[in-house]
């Protein structure tokens, strides 16, 4: 485990699980969404292909994606390793909802010094909204990605609750198994 893809819907913990590893593991931890909005208005980066490639390139990382589109299928190609964290809407909601709440009230800078808004709650792309209707949808997609050829060979950790994750992360770590 080298390069390393944390991947899972927004709100299951992917950023907290990719910095314990990156700690334990001594290997570079990157964030995707601060590569990605690098400006205010959530200004994405035009360099961000670039960015991701020279550190998918390196020996050694680990990112706490699925994947930006433009620059996921580069990062499942570069990595050798996916921990998934497959948990239920039930789990990732209330998550999800307590820190866009958290950072809604307290005007938390985020990516690129941007806030969430009480008006961002109503639009599409709000990570509590992206959570609830893209659930199904990135559940199925990293399943695809997981026995897909291209990607090949991948070890994958699917790990299915944060009581088995935290297990997971705490113990001697058995062998990553595709699917």
């Amino acid at each position: 485990m080298q390069r390393i893809l944390v991947a899972g819907i927004t709100g299951a913990g992917k950023t907290t699980m990719a910095q314990a590893l990156a700690a334990r593991l001594r290997l570079p931890f990157h964030e995707m969404d601060s590569l990605v909005f690098t400006g205010p208005g959530w200004a994405v980066d035009p360099d961000l292909h670039r960015q991701v490639a020279k550190i998918a390139a390196t020996p050694g990382w680990i990112f706490d994606s699925f994947g930006h589109p433009e620059v996921r299928d580069l990062l499942w190609t570069s990595a050798d390793t996916v921990i998934w964290l497959d948990y239920p809407r039930a789990v990732v909601m209330p998550r999800v909802l307590r820190r866009s709440l958290r950072r809604t009230l307290l005007r938390e800078r985020v990516f690129g010094g941007n806030v969430e808004t009480l008006s961002s709650w109503f639009s599409g792309d709000h990570p509590a909204w992206s959570s609830w209707t893209q659930h199904a949808g990135r559940r199925a997609e990293i399943n695809r990605r997981t026995t897909d050829p291209r990607f090949a060979p991948l070890n994958v950790v699917h790990l299915r609750s944060p009581r088995e994750a935290t297990a997971w992360l705490g113990g001697t770590w058995p062998r990553p198994t595709a699917g």
